[in-house]
């Protein structure tokens, strides 16, 4: 995979997104030819300046792509689904085009040209997405990996069941360690009679992932050395997850493990640079969602009778613990909590309104926190701001919850567009695996690529509750 500021792609989407960009670019060339006529070489085709229309083209398409989910490495919705989400990015980028087009007339593209480019733009991403997917399946172009250990911790490795999260790889065994007990099922483990660089060089590894229980006994340091020599690869299990999942797997944590590794680094001009783009992005989204917020106002005016407030204040917890209250279009009953007892929101919660179903299956509810995040109290991007008593139960029970509170909270984020709503502890530890990537390796660019898969959860309404 490459690390693009700090945050892992796989190598395979970077090439396609290459592909499709070439696609995109030349569709627009083709469209211009095939709409204005003649050739190339034509006076009236002045393809001197054509060349930032094609880029901002290009880049649309792709941002629009981005939006609907195609270049996530989970995608696992088949043919059928491709294709309806590329045909979708279309129309979203259509709308976008627009926007941009209104806004720098000197990138302007005729209705005829962008139509027609538009078609073959669409054939041609479906077709490179065909084979894209025929490609990624042979098994000739998946990295090969090998486990040195078959205990507790190489277990989990067999909990990634999903073809998406196996996106590029094939694990070949899992490597018997003597004075440790096998967990992993015996068909997989393998019991080595020759030396581990021999036998890895004989299956074509590409990389050995060190999953021991215990490296202070019989750890081969020789071997492995040997290995990483040769040109094979040799990383630990932490790393290896956080590579193919994006995320921090809270059970193999120790505290060494956050002195000694990198990212966690919130330099000055991190800093300065994430709040100018929180301001910028804020109140972009204000000036385009302002009357969506007008009228969720005015429909839980309507439904309620003039009872009740529009607005829903509570106390969260942000950076370094410091509470604040988080204001959200009141979507629940006046007394959906009269009790007093904080509850998590359920599926089909009868609490939640009419309107209020609309505006969170929409996230339309979430749009009032842009103020809390022009006042400084929470980020664009971040970790999902939680209720004190949430927190000071999760801290108490699940390690290093604590350490999401070390950036400031955000309306989205990248648990958001990772995992679906969670109601239970155990979806909160699964989240905070996502959060704990995001404090490691947040940067601008990957703020920007949680906005754009934002988009995708709330056309597609996932984890809604």
């Amino acid at each position: 995979m490459f690390r693009i500021f700090r945050h892992y792609i796989p190598r395979s989407f970077i090439l396609l997104a290459l592909c499709e960009g070439v696609i995109l670019w030349v569709s627009l060339v083709i469209g211009v030819t095939l709409r204005l006529g003649g050739g190339i070489g034509d006076a009236q085709l002045d393809y001197a300046p054509l060349w930032p229309k094609a880029l901002a083209f290009t880049l649309v398409v792709m941002g629009s792509m981005t939006a609907v989910g195609l270049y996530k490495n989970n995608f696992r919705d088949g043919v059928q689904g491709l294709i309806m989400r590329a045909g979708l990015s279309m129309v979203i980028a259509l709308v976008a085009a627009s926007v941009v087009f209104y806004a720098f007339p000197v990138l302007t593209i005729g209705r005829g040209v962008f139509a027609v480019s538009f078609v073959i733009a669409l054939l041609g991403i479906v077709c490179a997405r065909m084979v894209f997917l025929h490609l990624v399946g042979k098994d000739a172009l998946k990295r090969r990996i090998l486990v040195l250990g078959a205990g507790r911790r190489a277990e989990q490795f067999l909990q990634l069941r999903r073809k998406s999260d196996r996106f590029g790889l094939n694990i070949i065994g899992y490597i018997h360690l003597s004075g440790e007990e096998d967990v992993v099922p015996k068909e997989l483990v393998l019991n080595l009679d020759v030396p581990l660089l021999d036998y890895a060089q004989r299956q074509g590894v590409h990389e050995i992932v060190v999953a021991m229980e215990d490296r202070r006994r019989t750890f081969p340091i020789d071997d492995l050395l040997d290995c990483r020599m040769s040109g094979i690869d040799v990383v630990d299990a932490q790393t290896f997850f956080e590579r193919q999942l994006g995320r921090i797997q809270i059970d193999q944590l120790n505290p060494s493990w956050f002195v000694y590794s990198d990212g966690f680094q919130h330099s000055g001009w991190q800093v300065l640079g994430k709040r100018a783009f929180d301001i910028a992005a804020s109140l972009l989204v204000l000036l385009f969602a302002w009357p969506l917020m007008l009228g969720a106002a005015l429909g839980i005016l309507i439904e309620e009778r003039g009872r009740g407030p529009i607005f829903y204040r509570q106390v969260r917890v942000g950076q370094n613990w410091r509470l604040f209250q988080v204001l959200k279009f009141r979507s629940m009953r006046v007394d959906a909590e009269k009790d007093g007892v904080a509850r998590w929101a359920n599926k089909n919660d009868d609490r939640v309104t009419r309107v209020g179903k609309f505006i969170r299956r929409t996230r339309i509810d979430e749009l009032p926190q842009l103020l809390n995040v022009l006042r400084g109290d929470m980020s664009f991007v971040g970790p999902r701001p939680e209720r004190p008593e949430f927190v000071e139960q999760f801290a108490e029970r699940i390690p290093y919850y604590a350490e999401r509170h070390r950036v400031k909270p955000g309306i989205t984020g990248w648990a958001q567009v990772r995992y679906p709503y969670g109601a239970s502890e155990k979806d909160t530890i699964e989240k905070l695996q996502y959060d704990l990537y995001y404090v490691k390796n947040y940067s601008l660019f990957l703020d920007m690529l949680i906005l754009l898969q934002t988009a995708e959860v709330v056309v597609w309404g996932e984890g809604v509750r």
